[in-house]
């Protein structure tokens, strides 16, 4: 597979790699925690996957202060980026730090920081699954 330049991408091609490197790890874990059914899956992944989703995860990592300098950066690449699409069942600020966790998602990957990346997705996990999400 060819090595893409991450530090020359711009924010919105970081949050397309990002993007579907999130929703394929929430339905692994979503598989591996024994749900089967289709339409179960999908109830699901909304809590995780989803712009309104996105914006609570930030909104909590910037209260854990979960995120390092760099991976900052990147999220402010991707959301800041200018965007021609229309945000879908959302408003522009979800829209646009929803495209900021997944541009900083694409980061950690195209970087190779597999255990961080795996850290955060976990924490993400954990803040979905206790409710946490849920008071933001």
């Amino acid at each position: 597979m060819e090595q893409l330049d991450y530090e020359q991408m711009n924010g919105l091609s970081l949050a397309y790699i990002g993007d579907a490197i999130y929703e394929l790890t929430v339905r692994n874990h979503l598989v591996a925690m024994g749900l089967t059914k289709v339409n179960d899956l999908q109830k699901k992944s909304r809590h995780y996957v989803s712009a309104k989703a996105h914006a609570a995860l930030y909104q909590l990592m910037e209260n854990d202060q979960l995120l390092k300098e760099n991976e900052l950066i990147y999220f402010k690449r991707g959301r800041n980026a200018k965007s021609y699409t229309k945000a879908k069942n959302t408003n522009v600020v979800a829209y646009r730090i929803s495209t900021g966790v997944e541009a900083m998602i694409g980061y950690l990957y195209l970087s190779k920081q597999e255990e961080r990346l795996q850290t955060i997705m976990e924490w993400i996990f954990d803040q979905v699954e206790s409710g946490r999400t849920n008071n933001v």
